[in-house]
Protein backbone atom coordinates (compact mmCIF):
# COMPACT_ATOMS: atom_id res chain seq x y z
CA UNK A 1 0.00 0.00 0.00
CA UNK A 2 1.52 3.24 -0.85
CA UNK A 3 1.25 6.65 0.92
CA UNK A 4 -1.50 7.92 -1.24
CA UNK A 5 -3.51 4.75 -1.18
CA UNK A 6 -3.18 4.84 2.62
CA UNK A 7 -4.27 8.66 3.11
CA UNK A 8 -7.45 8.26 0.55
CA UNK A 9 -8.27 5.51 2.46
CA UNK A 10 -7.99 7.75 5.64
CA UNK A 11 -10.07 10.64 4.14
CA UNK A 12 -12.90 8.55 3.50
CA UNK A 13 -12.96 7.14 6.63
CA UNK A 14 -12.85 10.73 8.16
CA UNK A 15 -15.97 11.76 5.72
CA UNK A 16 -17.76 8.45 6.43
CA UNK A 17 -17.69 9.26 10.15
CA UNK A 18 -18.64 13.27 10.27
CA UNK A 19 -19.94 13.90 13.44
CA UNK A 20 -17.18 11.95 15.36
CA UNK A 21 -14.34 13.72 13.39
CA UNK A 22 -15.92 16.54 13.49
CA UNK A 23 -15.51 17.04 17.41
CA UNK A 24 -12.29 15.29 17.42
CA UNK A 25 -10.57 18.05 15.46
CA UNK A 26 -12.23 20.27 17.58
CA UNK A 27 -10.10 19.55 20.39
CA UNK A 28 -7.32 19.66 18.75
CA UNK A 29 -8.48 23.42 17.00
CA UNK A 30 -8.65 24.59 20.64
CA UNK A 31 -5.40 23.29 21.53
CA UNK A 32 -3.65 24.60 18.64
CA UNK A 33 -5.45 28.25 18.46
CA UNK A 34 -5.11 28.53 22.56
CA UNK A 35 -1.34 27.99 22.10
CA UNK A 36 -1.33 30.92 19.26
CA UNK A 37 -3.03 33.12 20.86
CA UNK A 38 -3.02 32.91 24.45
CA UNK A 39 1.31 33.39 24.00
CA UNK A 40 0.48 36.12 21.22
CA UNK A 41 -0.87 37.91 24.46
CA UNK A 42 1.97 36.93 26.84
CA UNK A 43 4.33 38.58 24.29
CA UNK A 44 1.96 41.33 23.59
CA UNK A 45 2.34 42.41 27.65
CA UNK A 46 5.81 41.88 27.50
CA UNK A 47 5.89 44.03 24.37
CA UNK A 48 3.68 46.29 26.11
CA UNK A 49 5.72 46.88 29.49
CA UNK A 50 8.65 47.34 27.34
CA UNK A 51 7.77 49.93 25.07
CA UNK A 52 6.41 52.04 28.38
CA UNK A 53 9.69 51.69 30.16
CA UNK A 54 11.86 52.69 27.43
CA UNK A 55 9.20 55.18 25.81
CA UNK A 56 10.00 57.28 28.91
CA UNK A 57 13.56 58.17 27.68
CA UNK A 58 17.15 57.01 27.90
CA UNK A 59 19.70 56.44 31.12
CA UNK A 60 17.26 56.89 34.03
CA UNK A 61 17.11 55.62 37.44
CA UNK A 62 13.54 55.85 39.56
CA UNK A 63 13.31 56.64 42.76
CA UNK A 64 9.76 55.54 44.73
CA UNK A 65 8.18 54.63 47.46
CA UNK A 66 8.86 50.64 48.32
CA UNK A 67 6.48 48.30 47.95
CA UNK A 68 5.59 48.06 52.10
CA UNK A 69 5.67 51.62 52.46
CA UNK A 70 3.48 52.56 49.15
CA UNK A 71 1.02 50.00 50.70
CA UNK A 72 0.04 52.03 53.73
CA UNK A 73 -1.98 54.49 51.86
CA UNK A 74 -1.44 58.10 52.99
CA UNK A 75 2.10 57.80 54.85
CA UNK A 76 3.54 56.79 51.55
CA UNK A 77 3.27 60.22 50.96
CA UNK A 78 5.60 61.33 53.28
CA UNK A 79 8.24 59.68 51.78
CA UNK A 80 9.52 61.43 48.80
CA UNK A 81 9.51 65.50 48.43
CA UNK A 82 10.24 67.97 45.91
CA UNK A 83 12.70 69.18 48.17
CA UNK A 84 14.69 65.91 47.82
CA UNK A 85 14.77 66.16 43.79
CA UNK A 86 16.38 69.18 44.39
CA UNK A 87 18.75 67.79 47.23
CA UNK A 88 20.02 65.26 43.99
CA UNK A 89 20.42 67.72 41.75
CA UNK A 90 22.18 69.88 43.97
CA UNK A 91 24.77 67.33 44.93
CA UNK A 92 26.01 68.31 41.26
CA UNK A 93 26.99 64.98 40.16
CA UNK A 94 29.00 65.26 37.07
CA UNK A 95 26.96 62.21 35.64
CA UNK A 96 23.74 63.19 36.31
CA UNK A 97 21.85 65.66 33.79
CA UNK A 98 18.39 66.58 35.48
CA UNK A 99 16.20 65.84 38.21
CA UNK A 100 12.20 65.41 37.78
CA UNK A 101 9.86 65.16 40.69
CA UNK A 102 6.11 64.04 40.04
CA UNK A 103 3.02 63.20 42.35
CA UNK A 104 0.64 60.68 40.59
CA UNK A 105 -3.43 60.57 41.78
CA UNK A 106 -6.36 58.34 39.90
CA UNK A 107 -9.14 61.26 39.14
CA UNK A 108 -11.65 61.41 36.63
CA UNK A 109 -11.49 64.27 33.86
CA UNK A 110 -14.78 66.56 32.55
CA UNK A 111 -15.28 68.20 29.41
CA UNK A 112 -18.53 69.24 28.74
CA UNK A 113 -20.71 65.91 28.51
CA UNK A 114 -17.37 63.74 28.54
CA UNK A 115 -16.68 62.28 31.67
CA UNK A 116 -13.25 59.65 31.90
CA UNK A 117 -11.42 57.61 34.10
CA UNK A 118 -7.56 59.36 34.32
CA UNK A 119 -4.40 59.17 35.64
CA UNK A 120 -3.26 62.57 36.57
CA UNK A 121 0.54 63.73 36.94
CA UNK A 122 1.47 66.86 38.87
CA UNK A 123 4.69 67.91 38.42
CA UNK A 124 7.16 70.73 36.91
CA UNK A 125 8.60 71.84 33.75
CA UNK A 126 11.62 70.11 33.55
CA UNK A 127 9.56 66.38 33.64
CA UNK A 128 9.20 66.63 29.73
CA UNK A 129 12.67 66.85 29.03
CA UNK A 130 13.46 64.35 31.61
CA UNK A 131 11.38 61.52 30.45
CA UNK A 132 11.65 62.19 26.72
CA UNK A 133 7.80 63.06 25.56
CA UNK A 134 7.16 65.54 23.49
CA UNK A 135 4.12 68.16 22.96
CA UNK A 136 2.58 67.23 19.20
CA UNK A 137 -0.11 70.77 19.53
CA UNK A 138 0.39 73.51 21.97
CA UNK A 139 3.33 73.78 24.91
CA UNK A 140 3.88 71.57 27.81
CA UNK A 141 4.25 73.41 31.38
CA UNK A 142 6.92 76.11 31.22
CA UNK A 143 8.80 77.73 34.33
CA UNK A 144 5.87 80.90 34.17
CA UNK A 145 3.51 78.28 35.11
CA UNK A 146 5.69 77.28 37.63
CA UNK A 147 6.58 80.84 38.96
CA UNK A 148 3.08 82.37 38.58
CA UNK A 149 0.87 78.77 39.91
CA UNK A 150 -1.08 78.38 36.98
CA UNK A 151 -3.63 76.13 37.11
CA UNK A 152 -2.54 74.89 33.43
CA UNK A 153 -3.13 71.05 31.94
CA UNK A 154 -1.38 68.86 29.20
CA UNK A 155 -3.52 66.19 27.64
CA UNK A 156 -2.02 62.40 26.68
CA UNK A 157 -3.04 61.56 22.72
CA UNK A 158 -6.09 59.46 24.19
CA UNK A 159 -7.24 61.75 26.58
CA UNK A 160 -7.67 64.70 24.22
CA UNK A 161 -9.79 62.72 22.22
CA UNK A 162 -11.66 61.10 24.58
CA UNK A 163 -12.38 64.69 26.09
CA UNK A 164 -12.87 66.46 23.13
CA UNK A 165 -13.45 64.14 20.35
CA UNK A 166 -12.37 66.09 16.96
CA UNK A 167 -12.22 69.37 18.07
CA UNK A 168 -9.12 71.28 18.94
CA UNK A 169 -8.39 71.31 23.02
CA UNK A 170 -5.87 73.96 23.42
CA UNK A 171 -7.07 76.99 25.11
CA UNK A 172 -10.31 75.19 26.32
CA UNK A 173 -11.62 74.36 30.13
CA UNK A 174 -11.61 71.25 31.80
CA UNK A 175 -12.15 70.05 35.26
CA UNK A 176 -10.41 67.34 36.97
CA UNK A 177 -12.22 65.89 39.88
CA UNK A 178 -10.33 64.38 42.85
CA UNK A 179 -11.36 62.24 45.94
CA UNK A 180 -14.61 60.92 44.76
CA UNK A 181 -15.43 64.11 43.93
CA UNK A 182 -15.15 66.03 46.58
CA UNK A 183 -12.98 68.56 45.01
CA UNK A 184 -13.40 69.65 41.30
CA UNK A 185 -10.94 72.08 39.54
CA UNK A 186 -10.87 73.89 36.50
CA UNK A 187 -7.82 73.61 34.25
CA UNK A 188 -6.53 75.23 30.98
CA UNK A 189 -5.42 73.04 28.28
CA UNK A 190 -2.41 74.24 26.99
CA UNK A 191 -0.45 71.12 25.30
CA UNK A 192 -1.66 67.76 23.52
CA UNK A 193 1.33 64.86 23.66
CA UNK A 194 2.85 63.01 20.92
CA UNK A 195 0.98 60.07 20.87
CA UNK A 196 3.84 57.10 21.64
CA UNK A 197 3.37 53.85 20.18
CA UNK A 198 1.62 52.36 17.02
CA UNK A 199 -0.44 50.20 19.05
CA UNK A 200 -1.48 52.99 21.65
CA UNK A 201 -1.20 50.89 24.34
CA UNK A 202 1.60 53.27 26.30
CA UNK A 203 0.11 55.06 29.59
CA UNK A 204 1.75 58.17 28.64
CA UNK A 205 -1.29 58.22 26.14
CA UNK A 206 -4.37 58.24 28.86
CA UNK A 207 -2.39 60.65 30.98
CA UNK A 208 -2.93 64.45 32.17
CA UNK A 209 -0.26 66.61 33.21
CA UNK A 210 -0.72 69.23 35.78
CA UNK A 211 1.42 72.02 37.02
CA UNK A 212 1.94 70.69 40.40
CA UNK A 213 2.66 74.32 41.75
CA UNK A 214 -0.85 75.61 41.06
CA UNK A 215 -2.45 73.30 43.01
CA UNK A 216 0.12 72.61 45.93
CA UNK A 217 -0.64 76.51 46.89
CA UNK A 218 -4.40 76.26 46.45
CA UNK A 219 -4.38 72.71 48.54
CA UNK A 220 -1.95 73.04 51.18
CA UNK A 221 -2.90 70.64 53.61
CA UNK A 222 -2.94 68.16 50.86
CA UNK A 223 0.16 68.65 49.22
CA UNK A 224 2.92 69.85 52.04
CA UNK A 225 4.86 68.11 54.48
CA UNK A 226 4.64 69.87 58.21
CA UNK A 227 7.78 71.08 57.38
CA UNK A 228 6.65 72.89 54.21
CA UNK A 229 8.21 70.38 51.46
CA UNK A 230 5.59 69.68 48.69
CA UNK A 231 4.64 65.61 48.84
CA UNK A 232 5.78 63.89 45.84
CA UNK A 233 5.15 60.11 44.55
CA UNK A 234 8.23 59.17 42.59
CA UNK A 235 11.52 60.97 41.81
CA UNK A 236 13.17 60.26 38.00
CA UNK A 237 17.13 61.16 37.78
CA UNK A 238 18.46 61.35 34.28
CA UNK A 239 21.79 60.59 33.69
CA UNK A 240 24.50 60.74 30.87
CA UNK A 241 25.29 57.69 28.52
CA UNK A 242 27.51 55.06 30.36
CA UNK A 243 27.10 56.57 33.70
CA UNK A 244 27.79 54.38 36.69
CA UNK A 245 24.33 53.86 37.56
CA UNK A 246 25.28 51.51 40.36
CA UNK A 247 26.99 54.63 42.23
CA UNK A 248 24.75 56.76 41.18
CA UNK A 249 22.07 54.97 43.33
CA UNK A 250 24.00 54.10 46.51
CA UNK A 251 24.97 58.36 46.51
CA UNK A 252 20.90 58.83 46.21
CA UNK A 253 19.96 56.35 48.79
CA UNK A 254 22.60 57.74 51.43
CA UNK A 255 21.48 61.18 50.90
CA UNK A 256 17.94 60.61 50.73
CA UNK A 257 18.87 58.41 53.80
CA UNK A 258 20.82 61.31 55.43
CA UNK A 259 18.05 64.09 54.78
CA UNK A 260 14.61 61.61 56.09
CA UNK A 261 16.49 60.74 59.28
CA UNK A 262 15.42 56.74 58.59
CA UNK A 263 17.59 53.76 59.40
CA UNK A 264 16.52 51.71 56.90
CA UNK A 265 14.98 53.23 53.10
CA UNK A 266 11.53 52.99 52.83
CA UNK A 267 11.86 53.78 49.00
CA UNK A 268 13.84 51.66 46.35
CA UNK A 269 16.04 52.97 43.80
CA UNK A 270 16.20 51.16 40.60
CA UNK A 271 17.56 51.83 36.89
CA UNK A 272 15.70 51.46 33.61
CA UNK A 273 17.41 48.04 32.87
CA UNK A 274 16.63 46.70 36.13
CA UNK A 275 12.97 47.73 35.72
CA UNK A 276 13.01 46.11 32.35
CA UNK A 277 14.88 43.05 33.18
CA UNK A 278 11.92 42.43 36.15
CA UNK A 279 9.68 43.11 34.14
CA UNK A 280 10.73 40.93 31.25
CA UNK A 281 10.92 38.17 33.86
CA UNK A 282 7.26 38.72 35.03
CA UNK A 283 5.99 38.87 31.12
CA UNK A 284 8.32 35.67 30.64
CA UNK A 285 6.47 33.85 33.64
CA UNK A 286 3.09 35.15 31.79
CA UNK A 287 4.03 33.86 28.86
CA UNK A 288 4.82 30.16 29.83
CA UNK A 289 2.11 29.80 32.32
CA UNK A 290 -0.64 31.17 29.19
CA UNK A 291 1.67 28.29 26.96
CA UNK A 292 1.51 25.24 29.75
CA UNK A 293 -2.37 26.05 29.91
CA UNK A 294 -2.87 26.08 26.56
CA UNK A 295 -0.47 23.10 26.00
CA UNK A 296 -2.79 20.80 28.49
CA UNK A 297 -5.90 21.69 25.95
CA UNK A 298 -3.91 20.33 22.93
CA UNK A 299 -2.95 17.57 24.82
CA UNK A 300 -6.60 16.60 25.55
CA UNK A 301 -7.15 17.23 21.84
CA UNK A 302 -4.55 14.43 21.41
CA UNK A 303 -6.31 11.95 23.81
CA UNK A 304 -9.35 12.52 21.94
CA UNK A 305 -7.22 11.63 18.91
CA UNK A 306 -5.85 8.69 20.49
CA UNK A 307 -9.40 7.21 21.73
CA UNK A 308 -10.95 8.29 18.43
CA UNK A 309 -8.70 5.96 16.80
CA UNK A 310 -9.19 3.17 19.25
CA UNK A 311 -13.11 3.12 18.65
CA UNK A 312 -12.28 2.82 15.02
CA UNK A 313 -10.46 -0.28 15.13
CA UNK A 314 -12.31 -1.88 17.29
CA UNK A 315 -15.53 -0.79 14.65
CA UNK A 316 -13.19 -1.77 11.83
CA UNK A 317 -12.08 -5.29 13.02
CA UNK A 318 -14.17 -6.93 10.44
CA UNK A 319 -12.62 -4.90 7.41
CA UNK A 320 -9.05 -5.48 8.87
CA UNK A 321 -9.56 -8.98 8.75
CA UNK A 322 -10.48 -8.52 5.15
CA UNK A 323 -7.08 -6.34 4.36
CA UNK A 324 -5.21 -9.34 6.02
CA UNK A 325 -7.00 -12.37 4.30
CA UNK A 326 -6.37 -10.86 0.80
CA UNK A 327 -2.79 -9.74 1.49
CA UNK A 328 -2.41 -6.86 3.68
CA UNK A 329 1.16 -7.03 5.57
CA UNK A 330 1.31 -5.90 9.04
CA UNK A 331 3.23 -2.21 7.26
CA UNK A 332 0.20 -2.04 5.57
CA UNK A 333 -2.56 -1.88 8.84
CA UNK A 334 -0.24 0.42 10.46
CA UNK A 335 0.25 2.89 7.89
CA UNK A 336 -3.52 2.72 7.49
CA UNK A 337 -4.37 3.63 10.90
CA UNK A 338 -1.47 6.08 11.71
CA UNK A 339 -1.93 7.83 8.05
CA UNK A 340 -5.70 8.40 9.40
CA UNK A 341 -4.52 9.93 12.80
CA UNK A 342 -2.21 12.32 11.14
CA UNK A 343 -4.81 13.15 8.66
CA UNK A 344 -7.02 14.62 11.43
CA UNK A 345 -4.42 15.90 13.39
CA UNK A 346 -3.29 18.28 10.43
CA UNK A 347 -6.29 19.42 9.64
CA UNK A 348 -7.03 19.95 13.12
CA UNK A 349 -3.57 21.81 13.22
CA UNK A 350 -3.99 23.88 10.31
CA UNK A 351 -7.59 25.04 11.00
CA UNK A 352 -6.33 26.16 14.35
CA UNK A 353 -3.65 28.18 13.09
CA UNK A 354 -6.19 30.07 11.28
CA UNK A 355 -8.37 30.45 13.98
CA UNK A 356 -5.57 31.13 16.90
CA UNK A 357 -3.80 33.84 14.79
CA UNK A 358 -7.26 35.28 13.32
CA UNK A 359 -8.27 35.52 16.99
CA UNK A 360 -4.73 37.12 17.94
CA UNK A 361 -5.06 39.82 14.98
CA UNK A 362 -8.77 40.46 16.27
CA UNK A 363 -7.93 41.13 20.07
CA UNK A 364 -5.39 43.54 19.04
CA UNK A 365 -5.55 47.18 20.55
CA UNK A 366 -8.93 46.35 21.62
CA UNK A 367 -10.03 47.86 25.01
CA UNK A 368 -11.01 45.53 27.77
CA UNK A 369 -12.04 48.12 30.76
CA UNK A 370 -9.22 50.63 31.41
CA UNK A 371 -6.15 48.58 29.68
CA UNK A 372 -5.91 48.09 25.89
CA UNK A 373 -4.88 44.44 24.91
CA UNK A 374 -1.67 44.23 22.34
CA UNK A 375 -0.55 40.66 20.71
CA UNK A 376 2.29 39.72 19.11
CA UNK A 377 2.40 36.38 17.04
CA UNK A 378 4.90 34.24 17.43
CA UNK A 379 6.08 32.71 14.48
CA UNK A 380 7.78 29.92 16.62
CA UNK A 381 4.49 29.25 18.68
CA UNK A 382 2.61 28.89 15.16
CA UNK A 383 5.04 25.98 14.20
CA UNK A 384 5.46 24.60 17.80
CA UNK A 385 1.55 24.28 18.02
CA UNK A 386 1.45 22.45 14.10
CA UNK A 387 4.60 20.24 15.47
CA UNK A 388 2.86 19.32 18.70
CA UNK A 389 -0.54 18.89 16.82
CA UNK A 390 1.28 16.38 14.16
CA UNK A 391 3.40 14.79 17.16
CA UNK A 392 0.21 14.11 18.96
CA UNK A 393 -1.11 12.78 15.50
CA UNK A 394 1.58 10.59 15.09
CA UNK A 395 2.37 9.20 18.41
CA UNK A 396 -1.84 8.18 18.79
CA UNK A 397 -1.95 6.51 16.10
CA UNK A 398 0.91 4.26 16.52
CA UNK A 399 -1.12 2.13 19.29
CA UNK A 400 -4.16 1.78 18.15
CA UNK A 401 -2.38 0.82 14.78
CA UNK A 402 -0.30 -1.90 16.40
CA UNK A 403 -3.50 -3.04 18.03
CA UNK A 404 -5.27 -3.55 14.92
CA UNK A 405 -1.68 -5.68 13.33
CA UNK A 406 -2.57 -8.27 16.07
CA UNK A 407 -5.94 -9.08 15.16
CA UNK A 408 -6.26 -12.57 14.21
CA UNK A 409 -6.91 -12.60 9.97
CA UNK A 410 -9.60 -15.66 10.77
CA UNK A 411 -11.24 -14.19 14.21
CA UNK A 412 -11.52 -10.70 12.32
CA UNK A 413 -13.80 -12.34 9.42
CA UNK A 414 -16.20 -14.07 11.96
CA UNK A 415 -16.67 -10.48 13.61
CA UNK A 416 -20.05 -8.90 13.31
Amino acid sequence: MSVLDALRIAIRAIISNRLRSALTLLGLIIGVSSVIALIAVGQGTQKGITEQIQGLGLNLIFVEPSVGAAAGGAGALNILTYGDSQAILANNDPEITDVAAHLQSNAQAIAGTNDVPAEVVFTWSNYAGVVDVEVANGVFIAPAHDDQAQLVAVLGADMAEALFDESDPIGQQMRISFFGGQVTIPFTVIGVMEHVGQDGANVVNRQIFVGASGLANRFRQFFYTPDGDIRVTGIVIQTVDNADTERIKTQVEELLLLRHGDPEPRFTVESQDELLEAAGDVARTLSILLGSVAGISLLVGGIGVMNIMLVSVTERTREIGIRRAVGATARDVILQFVTEALALSVIGGVAGIAIGVGVSLLVDGQSFGEEQLTTVIQAWSIFAAFGVAAGIGFLSGIYPAWRATVVDPIAALRNE
